[in-house]
Order: structure tokens, then C-alpha cells, then sequence
């Protein structure tokens, strides 16, 4: 028995930064929403008992330290699951690139084993799981576009924004997320206006989403890693509606409304990083 499941990357319309919490993670909003740049997943049922990751991209471990294969174990440990699973990974989300590509994996392999070992959870059920993996897994387990709080795991679904343009643009370049959260300064912050943000989308109004885009980690990045901020610049000057830093970077993405435009700042990237991608936003939850 075989499954075949997408699992689509997540870009960051807002992301602010409250406090350190006392478990040493930070207390975070943030407005989260799925774009069709995706992974493809397919679970084959073992009857032998064990777990084999097979992997297209050879950045990705293909052992205990990959998401997905941490998601399959948890389900294992915690419905005694005498079974196993082959995890075909076919990347398309870059590794490293603060678009959740390995939250995102482990998500689809927490929906695709719930089916194929029976397990019979809600999406529910599977999200407060998928949060003992990581921070945007069980944003990840819904999809769509939703205000996430706590660490990240805590999940409010919102309406979806208007549709539109993404263009996703990568420098050849790895952040590391617990990096870049040591060098924030939570003093110097300058917040975002998440329910502005809130109000924009769910009135469909496309020019205050671009208004009101925001993330206190691009200080710190763009610090470390000028090149992240030249991209931003650069995707400005072609003329993006609104241009932003996802998570902790290093991709940056432009909002644009009309495809001709998408057309001419995608190949304009092009000549300037390898990474660039233009898709459309999802939004909508499909699970």
C-alpha cells in the first residue's frame, strides 16, 4: 500500500517576537500562509518493522535527524505501531531556507501515517503531536493561512488573502534559526501590527497586506548575511507590491498582483541568485 501526499511551503506575512519564555524558546506571533512551492511525500507500508528514509536531495539526513522520520517514530512510540514505512522525500522546497520545507515533510508523513497505519486522529490530534517535533508543524499539519502564537504552536485559522503572485528568491546560503534567535536584541525591536495585518486580509485588501508585511529577524539577518538584504533591495527596485523576509531566512519573497510584472522581476532575480521561484499563494486549508 502506498500513499502520496504534497507538502507545501509556508511563507511569513507577519512574525514578531514578545519575550524569552522560561523553556528557552521565545513567545511569537506570527501570520503564517501555505504557497504552491511543495515537497512530494510517498509512505509504502512495511511489514517489517522499521523506518527508511529515501531522500532526492543530499543535504537531507536520511536518518533519526530528519523530521519526517522523527514524526513516523513518534507515532510508532506512542500507538505501538508494529509496522514500518518507506518515506520517499522529492525535494522541491530548498533546504535551510525558512520556508518550513522539513516541517512540512513531518507534517504530511503525521496525515499520510494517520491513513496508512489507521490510526484514526484528527488534524487536531496530529497538530498537538507534530508541536513535539517542531515549532511550525502543526501549522504545517493544517495548511492555509492562520495566526500562530506561543512557540509557534498554538494555531488561530484565519481567512485566506487575496490571491496573487509569490516570488521566492534564495541565495546560495544556510541560516540557522537557533542563530539567528541568539543574536536578537528584544529591546531594540520594532513590532509589527499583527491585527492590522488580520484586518487587511480579511478584508481582501491587497495593498495593506503589502503595507503592513513585517519580521523582526530580518535586523539580525540582514546583519549576518548582507546578501539577504541585497536581494530584498534588488526585488524592490523590479517593482514587487511588498517584499519580506520568510522566518529566519535567508529567502525572500515579493507579493505581485499582475503576471506580467511576476514575469519580469522573476527573470530579473534569475541573474541574480540561482533559487528564485515564482508561485502562486494557496491560502485556502486543503486538509
Amino acid at each position: 500500500m502506498k500513499i502520496s501526499i504534497k507538502a507545501p511551503a509556508k511563507i511569513n506575512l507577519s512574525l514578531d517576537v514578545l519575550q524569552k519564555r522560561e523553556d528557552g524558546y521565545h513567545e511569537v506571533e506570527m501570520i503564517m500562509t501555505t504557497v504552491d512551492l511543495a515537497d512530494r511525500i510517498e509512505l509504502t507500508l512495511l511489514e517489517e518493522n522499521k523506518i527508511i528514509i529515501d531522500v532526492s536531495e543530499g543535504f537531507v539526513p536520511s536518518d533519526n535527524r530528519n523530521l519526517a522520520f522523527q514524526a513516523a517514530q513518534l507515532l510508532k512510540d506512542r500507538f505501538n505501531v508494529e509496522k514500518g514505512v518507506r518515506i520517499a522525500i522529492q525535494k522541491n522546497i530548498p533546504v535551510s531556507a525558512g520556508l518550513a520545507g522539513g516541517s512540512s515533510d513531518a507534517a504530511a508523513t503525521l496525515r499520510g501515517l494517520n491513513e496508512l497505519w489507521s490510526l484514526g486522529l484528527s488534524l487536531d490530534e496530529l497538530a498537538i503531536l507534530g508541536a513535539k517535533i517542531g515549532s511550525d508543524v502543526s501549522f504545517c499539519v493544517y495548511g492555509g493561512t492562520a495566526l500562530a502564537t506561543g512557540r509557534g504552536e498554538k494555531i488561530k485559522h484565519i481567512a485566506a488573502p487575496p490571491p496573487c503572485w509569490i516570488i521566492l528568491a534564495k541565495p546560495p546560503i544556510g541560516v540557522s534559526t537557533a542563530e539567528i534567535y541568539r543574536n536578537l536584541k528584544l529591546e531594540d525591536l520594532s513590532h509589527p501590527d499583527i491585527m492590522k495585518m488580520i484586518s487587511a486580509i480579511e478584508g481582501r485588501d491587497y495593498e495593506e497586506i503589502c503595507g503592513q508585511l513585517g519580521n523582526v529577524l530580518e535586523t539580525v539577518t540582514f546583519k549576518l548575511y548582507p546578501e539577504v538584504q541585497r536581494i530584498k533591495d534588488q526585488m524592490l527596485r523590479f517593482g514587487a507590491d511588498g517584499v519580506l523576509m520568510s522566518g529566519s531566512g535567508p529567502t525572500v519573497f515579493g507579493i505581485v498582483k499582475h503576471e506580467s510584472r511576476m514575469l519580469r522581476i522573476y527573470n530579473g532575480l534569475r541573474g541574480f541568485c540561482n533559487d528564485v521561484y515564482a508561485v502562486r499563494l494557496i491560502g485556502e486549508r486543503s486538509y
